[in-house]
């Protein structure tokens, strides 16, 4: 399947970012990439030069000088397509990219489609397809622990999870398969005890995997944190003090805020998506009313929730009555008490027995530092982060896992059933099946189509 896959065409692209720079690196892959960039370069004879080597000299149309270039020669199967690969570094000029991608084409190249560089490889046995989807993220990475999952994924980490789920299914799928070539002597070459035990072991690993998509999504995404509390508690002056500019609207007439306001900041790698809202409270006011009622939507969609109070007006018995009034008993919440600088130690001292509760005086940015490193201390100790854990981010691979475990619940309950070889084996190959789409052992040119045209052209 994979071999007929393979193209023979020699691809160019421009592999750097399109516009004004300093650089601009054009990529070709293929059979003929040095042998096109020769033909218009003038300075050494690239097709006599060892791999992994940089040659100053010119790109010419004829005569006529292009640009001073650098071309860095990868010979197959020694580069990152496992084909021969050139890479030409030429000024950051659009007229110059637009000539010498023209003139490679002249040559006989053809414009690579998105991802076809990184399909290459993964079509060349480079990598797998769990590790070829890594690039793109590690691309998109714009933090320390994105950066982080992707590098670790890029370089086999949740892939070497799942070929070893695999082999261990391959082992009993075959003891099982054989036992249908001797089914008229009712032998069992596959010990059905060993077989549960094994069984179990996958579903805790892939449950782990599972529960780690959540994870995974904050990671990407963003944790979605919600400000809530009464009006005038100071919820849009603290988002403003967060992201340090005046992004809400701040004023003392109570219900100011009347839709959802959401931006994001970045705190020790982590993203967070703070969203202020409005005020909670009973209204008859019919737009404010809306307001609320989106509130409470977004209290149920929190991954955290930070409920500010005016430190100064509420009591102890109405805190306690507005956190019960919030309803949610599985989402992590910060107490916030707002105003600290206008209240006095015995309205402070009032607070001493609630739990996660931490002061601070939004308007004058007192306490924010604390703050931050609470929230950090929510997602740490909720998502249990730790740079030895795989992590999955990705939803294709989530999707796969599900319907793994799906079959092997299906293979257990044989078990339990009695079921006979050929039933067992069908569930078990099921499971294969999906664990093997992962990687890419198993792949059709839908699933690849989906996955590369995702990726920008020059990777």
């Amino acid at each position: 399947m994979i071999s007929s896959l393979l193209n023979k065409d020699t691809i160019v692209a421009l592999s750097t970012a399109a516009g004004h720079g300093a650089i601009a690196v054009i990529r070709l892959s293929g059979p003929e990439a040095i042998a096109m960039v020769n033909g218009v370069f003038k300075g050494k004879n690239l097709e006599k030069q060892v791999t992994h080597t940089l040659h100053f000299g010119t790109i010419r149309d004829q005569e006529k000088i292009l640009d001073e270039v650098v071309v860095g020669l990868f010979k197959g199967p020694n580069s990152y397509t496992k084909e021969d690969v050139v890479e030409v570094s030429c000024h950051g000029s659009p007229y110059i990219t637009e000539q010498l991608l023209r003139l490679f084409l002249q040559q006989g190249a053809r414009l690579a489609e998105p991802g076809e560089f990184t399909k290459r490889a993964f079509l060349n046995g480079q990598f797998d397809l769990a590790q070829a989807e890594a690039v793109a993220d590690l691309i998109a990475s714009d933090s320390a622990l994105t950066h982080q999952v992707a590098m670790k994924q890029m370089r086999g980490g949740f892939s070497q999870e799942i070929k070893v789920l695999r082999a261990q299914l391959i082992h009993f799928a075959s003891m099982v398969e054989l036992e249908l070539d001797f089914s008229e002597e009712d032998v069992e070459f596959a010990d059905r005890t060993a077989l549960r035990k094994l069984i179990q072991t996958l579903q805790k690993l892939i449950q782990d995997l599972l529960q780690s998509f959540e994870m995974g999504n904050v990671l990407k995404n963003g944790v979605p944190t919600v400000i809530a509390g009464k009006p005038n508690a100071g919820k849009s002056t603290l988002l403003n003090a967060l992201l340090n500019e005046e992004k809400a609207i701040v004023s003392d007439i109570p219900g100011t805020t009347r839709d959802v306001i959401e931006d994001e900041v970045m705190i020790s790698g982590i993203r967070f998506r703070f969203i202020d809202t409005a005020g909670l409270r009973d209204t008859q006011d019919t737009v404010e009313a809306i307001g609320v009622a989106r509130t409470k939507e977004q209290l149920q969609k929190a991954a955290l929730v930070l409920y500010l109070f005016d430190v100064t007006t509420t009591t102890p018995y109405e805190l306690q009555q507005e956190v019960e009034d919030l309803q949610l008993p599985s989402v992590p919440y910060l107490l916030l008490g707002n105003k600290q600088d206008l209240a006095s130690p015995a309205q402070l001292e009032n607070f001493k027995d609630f739990d996660s509760l931490l002061f601070l005086s939004a308007g004058n940015k007192e306490g924010m530092e604390d703050l931050k490193q609470a929230l950090l201390h929510q997602v740490h100790a909720n998502q249990a982060i730790t740079g030895d854990r795989t992590i999955v981010t990705n939803l294709r691979h989530f999707q796969g896992l599900e319907k793994t475990n799906v079959a092997l619940l299906e293979v257990v309950q044989g078990l339990d059933n009695g079921l006979s070889s050929d039933w067992l084996a069908a569930d078990i190959r099921r499971a294969l099946f999906y664990l093997g789409e992962i990687t890419g052992e198993i792949t059709t040119d839908d699933l690849l189509d989906n996955i590369f045209t995702k990726f920008c052209i020059g990777k």
